[in-house]
């Protein structure tokens, strides 16, 4: 089993900057993403971005630019730093984590952490 904690969220002004952290727990498999999702009220859950075990990132147009994901695989702990954030940034932002161990792959979530952005 694999926990996921996350810590950073918050009220912030449009322009400001956040900084997301996730730390895992539990048996984490060198194969494996790690990422943060979105959801906003109304809103189906959507990628924000995701990295790989070997650094490899991907991110969705709208945060590309802005938004930066990082990892620290010694601490299984994966960040997000959000610049340049807009209320439509606004949502609830959860840890994502995909362990590959073909052909099982196994996904864990957090439980979220609110990001407001409004003046």
């Amino acid at each position: 089993q694999v926990q996921l904690v996350e810590s950073g969220g918050g009220l912030v002004q449009p322009g400001g900057s956040l900084r997301l952290s996730c730390a895992a727990s539990g048996r984490i498999f060198s194969d494996n993403f790690m990422g943060w999702y979105r959801q906003a009220p109304g809103e189906q859950r959507e990628l924000v971005a995701t990295i790989n075990s070997g650094g490899s990132t991907d991110y969705a147009d709208s945060v590309k630019g802005r938004f930066a994901i990082t990892r620290d695989n010694a601490k299984n702990t994966v960040y997000l730093q959000m610049n340049s954030l807009k209320p439509e940034d606004t949502a609830v932002y959860y840890c994502n984590v995909k362990i590959l161990t073909p052909p099982v792959t196994r996904v864990y979530w957090g439980k979220g952490t609110q990001v407001t952005v409004s003046s």
